[in-house]
This record gives C-alpha cells, structure tokens and sequence, in this order.
C-alpha cells in the first residue's frame, strides 16, 4: 500500500503522544499510585497500555504483577491516580503538532479526535482554541469499549459521515494502533512514546510531525480529491 496514493479527506489524531506530551505526567501519577501497592511499575507497563481504559490497566498490571484485588479497589486506585494527575499535569504540545492541526484544517480537512481521557479532562488539558478545529470528539466517555477495541475509531468515522477508505489515523500507542486497524483505518504511528520496534502494526512509523510532514504530501497539500 502506497499511502502517497491516498485520496483523505480526513485525519483522525490520537492525543497524547500525538498531540500532547502529557504521558511523563501520566506516568508520574500511576507510578506513585502502584509504589503504594508496592508494585514497581516500569515505563514499558504504563506506556505500553496508552490509550486503554484506566479500570483495565489497574486490572492488567495487578495480574500481571501477580497481585490480587477487588473491582472496589481498582475503581479506588484510579480515582487516586486522576486526582494526582489533575494536580500535576502540566500542558505541553508535541512539537509541529499544533501547527500541523491548524494546516489541514484550513486545507480543507475533516478532522477527529480519539482519545482515550474522559470529557472532563480533555477540557483541562486540550485549549478550547485546538478543540474547536475538531469536527469529530471522542473521548474514554463516549465509548463502552476503548482501546484497543475499533469501537471508538468506527464512532469517529461515522460522526464524520466519511468512507474509512478516506481517512487516516495519526497514533503513537500500540493498542491504539490496532484498534485503529481493527476498525479498517489507515494509521500512521510517531515514536514519541514507545521505539519504534512496538509500532510495527502501524502502515508507517516516524520519528517526529516534521519527519511525517516530510514524507507524506497529503500534509502539505489542500483537499482537492487528488491522489495526495
């Protein structure tokens, strides 16, 4: 497949790794979270499990650290972790994203969001000025199965009222990466978390936006139905 032969009319963006660099923040919160269970958890644990529901990786993580619990203690441990990191996540942007976003959109672009953050904590991290060039949010709240479950790139690609055939997905999280193949999508992934050896389901991997931008010419071109 030849994604320079693509005819988008859409960009579907992960969040973070994508658009934000909030994960060093996010990663803080569950690391002190777990030392407290006395489960040192490593980065490969959290970054790993980007884009997941956080009930699921409460629940994976004490399985995987062969701990027990309770479905009460699970719900009690993430809401510990998100008033941690409401406290102290701190808003930062992948470099070129924000640009990048502003570029398609008055390309003439369709554009989503995915993410696997509630509605409220989008609000707290992502400025109303970005949010609103959105034509499409998904958040953790809008979706019964997140990543890396389709449903939440199937619910962006019908808010959008575009064939899959004519979008393409920006992520940088293996499960997002394949619920984003899973529902059919093109995706592109950015090593901006992970290295690029657990990005490999991805139809291509780049090292930064401007890596991206470099090679691909839908990103410098407006909509007109061409081959981009």
């Amino acid at each position: 497949m030849s994604l320079r032969r693509l005819k988008l009319e859409a960009v579907i963006f992960d969040m973070d790794g994508v658009i934000t660099n909030t994960m060093p923040d996010h990663f803080r919160a569950w690391k002190t979270i777990f030392n407290k269970e006395g489960i040192p958890v490593t980065h490969h644990d959290i970054y790993s499990r980007e884009g997941q529901r956080g009930i699921h990786s409460v629940r994976e993580i004490f399985a995987a650290y062969g701990r027990s619990f309770s479905a009460a203690k699970a719900k009690e441990l993430l809401r510990r972790k998100e008033r941690l990191f409401q406290r102290i996540v701190q808003r930062r942007f992948i470099p070129g994203a924000r640009r990048l976003i502003r570029d398609l959109k008055s390309g003439g672009f369709r554009l989503a969001l995915v993410t696997g953050t509630s509605r409220h904590e989008l609000h707290r991290i992502l400025p109303e000025n970005l949010y609103e060039l959105f034509d499409v949010v998904v958040t953790g709240s809008d979706v019964r199965h997140g990543k890396p479950h389709p449903e939440p790139f199937r619910k962006a690609v019908r808010e959008l009222k575009i064939s899959r055939r004519y979008a393409v997905v920006l992520e940088n999280a293996p499960f997002g990466i394949r619920s984003a193949k899973a529902a059919g999508l093109h995706c592109l992934a950015l090593s901006t978390s992970l290295p690029e050896a657990y990005l490999k389901q991805a139809d291509g991997v780049f090292h930064s936006i401007r890596d991206l931008r470099s090679q691909l010419r839908f990103l410098h071109l407006r909509k007109t139905g061409r081959s981009a």
